[in-house]
């Protein structure tokens, strides 16, 4: 009777176990580069991406990247200040440093969040007694999943301005928004296009096609984004450790496969659980 238990509960776990992988491999399946996840991982390193996204995005060809890192952590010096992480930090061979983002919802690319990315990005940059003429330019550039100003553009610059003459104010500091859902056949068209593709083949652009085939078609790359999951998932029970919030969903998910005979794609239907979210609570799953 023992050893029946025991294979009862090892047989459970296994099929836990077969539902969870299953699960990851549709998130990862259906992630896109506007998934920070992806992007960052992509771009992490990837000189040659980086300078294609940023002469596309600048029209310049002049641009010259000699460093490009994900997911970039930067400190506030002040102890309860606010940390931030950066989707990807690009250092050009001028030292000018970019911060890019890729953002869904209109939520996350408010105003005030712009103006807290350009600061920190700005105050890395001058060393101790340094004057303050010797501040490189800081980009800030979000791509947005949505047209921020609903103008239809493909592109907005944002510069201050001397209100009483009408003149540009240059110091430095550029935020640019890239509208993702813009539609055409010229190069910010097709990046726009190429941001919103589940499957590599259908990218234009080489080298972009390159990374989300290594990160969605090969084991390593398929390793490393389940990797990257389990990470968020401590991370995100970290950070709620108060509300436990997604404790409680995993719990749920649970107790819904069980007095239900659901299976984990079941559940979470049922629960309405969408996204990211989803691999996160498979991950939680099977600790």
């Amino acid at each position: 009777m023992a050893k029946k238990k025991i294979t009862e509960v090892d047989s459970s776990k296994i099929e836990l176990s077969a539902q969870i992988n299953a699960e990851l491999d549709k998130v990862i399946d259906d992630l896109t580069l506007f998934d920070d996840d992806l992007m960052s991982k992509v771009f992490d390193g990837n000189v040659e991406v980086a300078e294609l996204l940023l002469k596309i995005i600048l029209q310049r060809d002049d641009i010259k990247v000699v460093k490009v890192k994900g997911q970039v952590t930067m400190k506030n010096p002040y102890v309860r200040g606010r940390d931030i992480t950066i989707d990807i930090h690009v250092k050009d061979g001028n030292g000018n440093e970019f911060d890019v983002e890729v953002q869904r919802s209109e939520e996350g690319s408010s105003n005030q969040r712009i103006r807290y990315h350009s600061s920190m990005l700005d105050v890395r940059m001058l060393k101790k007694k340094q004057k303050f003429q010797a501040i490189k330019d800081g980009y800030v550039i979000f791509i947005c999943q949505h047209d921020k100003f609903g103008r239809n553009l493909l592109i907005y610059h944002v510069n201050k301005i001397v209100e009483e003459t009408g003149d540009i104010f240059d110091d430095g500091s550029h935020i640019i928004f890239v509208n993702g859902v813009y539609e055409g056949d010229d190069d910010f068209g097709k990046l726009a296009h190429d941001f919103n593709c589940k499957d590599a083949d259908d990218i234009y652009y080489q080298p972009l096609a390159d990374g989300v085939r290594h990160f969605k078609e090969t084991e390593e790359g398929r390793d490393a984004m389940c990797e990257s999951f389990t990470k968020l998932a401590d991370k995100v029970a970290e950070e709620r450790a108060d509300e436990r919030e997604m404790q409680t969903t995993a719990r749920n998910v649970a107790s819904l496969m069980e007095s239900m005979k659901m299976t984990l794609e079941q559940a979470m239907n049922a629960l309405k659980i969408q996204g990211k979210d989803r691999a996160i609570i498979a991950k939680q799953l099977q600790k």
